[in-house]
Order: C-alpha cells, then structure tokens, then sequence
C-alpha cells in the first residue's frame, strides 16, 4: 500500500545546485534547511520520500524532505550532525550552496488512511520524515477517524518542532501526546517510551492505520504493541534507515533482505518486512 514514486526525469545520478535560503537550529546538533533551486521550479515530492543531500568537495547523504508537500517552491530538509557529510551540511550558512539530488523512494499511504483512525508515532529524529504527512493530514482532517501523533525523545532538550508540537495540540482535531526518555527539572510531560503511549489512546484497532519512524529499536517496540492492540500488520508502515549511497537500486548498500531500501522504500508495510525487522544487524 505504500506509493512507489518515481524519481525525477532529470539525471538521477546527477546533483543540481541549491540554494540554502535559511538555517533553523532545532537542537545542538540538529537544523532544519530550505533550500530553493538555482533554476527551474522544486520537483513535487510525497510524503515520506527523500533527498540525496551533496556537500561539493565532501559527500552526500540521503535526508527525508521535512517540508510541506502543498508548497512547491522549496525543499525542507531537518539534518543532524553526525559524521562529515552532514556536519558540512547542517553547519551551511544562508546563501550556500548544496547539491541535491531527488526525490526518491516510496511515501506514506495518506490517501489510504483516509477513514481510518490515524496514529503517527515518532522517535527521535524520526518525526521529521513524519511531518509531511501530518501536516498533509491536518490540511484534510475531516477526512479521517480519530488522529494522533506520538512523539518520543531521549530528553527535552533533543525534542524537534516544539512549536508546531504545541500548535497541533492545541487543535481539536488532534491528539498529540509528547514523551522523553529522561527528565530534567525543565520538563513536565510524560516520562517513559513511545510505545508506552498507545496503550493512553483512544482508538478502533480495527479500523486504524499507524506510520512508524525513528530508531530501529523503536520501531520493533512500536509494531509489536500495535499488534498487540489489535492494529492489522498491513495497516502499520515503517520508514527504514539505511546507508543509501546510488538512492535508485544499483549499489546494493541499502539492502535489506530482498528490498533495497532507497527503490523499494524507505516506507515499507510491516507485514512485509516483520521477519527480517526482528533479525539484528541484517
């Protein structure tokens, strides 16, 4: 049920040059970049698909668009430093320039979701390729069941979007339930993981739909309540992090099991992957 997308009809191997029109720091480590093209207009992209993000002289990386899906003229991308690559790119000033190539991959099955009850669970940086579909999802809301959006973070100070969360809180269109790992005196919300949280919900595991992303570990936690709930296998998407290096099917690094993740996914039914989500390190 995920829509496989297809990539752009420009050179998919080929990085086109971006223009970073501003810089947002989430976190210590984590920024969110708009970036416009130097020519032409922004490709459409779907909910869940991703970049791949070149740092010229250093690499490229494959990042998840963060942006909303209605706005044509710009790609969002929330990045976090972690080795040279993405440092390079989360330390880009405004008016740099970066190479990007894309979309690609598969999206979240919004528009199958709709009548359904609707859980979005997130962890960690996870809630960044979720928010195009949440915000794709509120545009419309009338057109589904009861929606929620679980989000989960090993502290306080690593929680990403806290201004959106408290906007889509304050919404009666939605319930937003926000939880972290480890407390400090700043903090007064729910203490605990993510999956502890869909046992607070009030939802018809029959007719529910759930879009899972965040750390592996996470997600295994997350599916196996929702089964537990009663949440059908194909009703649950997961998005999957792998180390795409060609992002169209041909290197092999992004391999899992008998689908490489940049073509096939990055959002997969869990019916289809559960297997091979329980064996680690595959």
């Amino acid at each position: 049920m995920s829509a496989a997308i297809a990539p752009s009809p420009a050179d998919p191997m080929l990085p086109a040059p971006w223009r970073v029109r501003a810089v947002r720091r989430e976190t210590a480590d984590v920024a969110t970049l708009d970036l416009v093209p130097l020519e032409g207009d922004a490709p459409r992209f779907a909910p869940g698909q991703f970049n791949m993000l070149y740092a010229f002289g250093i690499g490229e990386v494959p990042v998840s668009v963060s942006g909303d899906p209605a706005d044509p003229t710009r790609f969002v991308h929330t990045v976090r430093a972690v080795g040279a690559v993405s440092t390079a790119i989360v330390a880009a000033a405004p008016g740099s320039v970066l190479g990007l190539r894309g979309p690609f991959g598969s999206a979240w099955p919004v528009d199958a979701a709709e009548g359904h009850d609707l859980l979005i669970v997130a962890g960690g940086l996870g809630l960044a390729p979720l928010r195009p579909a949440i915000y794709q999802v509120l545009a419309g809301s009338e057109r589904f069941g009861r929606i929620a959006v679980l989000y989960g973070g090993r502290g306080p100070a690593e929680l990403l979007f806290r201004d959106e969360l408290a906007a889509w809180g304050a919404r009666a269109d939605v319930t937003v339930a926000v939880t972290v790992d480890h407390s400090d005196p700043s903090w007064h919300g729910h203490v605990g993981v993510v999956p502890a949280l869909i046992k607070k919900m009030d939802f018809d595991p029959s007719n529910t739909m759930a879009l899972l992303c965040g750390p592996e570990v996470m997600l295994r936690f997350t599916a196996t309540a929702l089964r537990g709930a009663g949440v059908a296998a194909d009703h649950i998407f997961l998005s999957m992090e792998r180390n795409m290096k060609c992002a169209i099917g041909l290197c092999g690094h992004c391999q899992f099991g008998a689908d490489f993740v940049c073509k096939d996914g990055p959002v997969l039914p869990y019916d289809r992957i559960a297997a091979r989500l329980a064996v680690r390190e595959i």
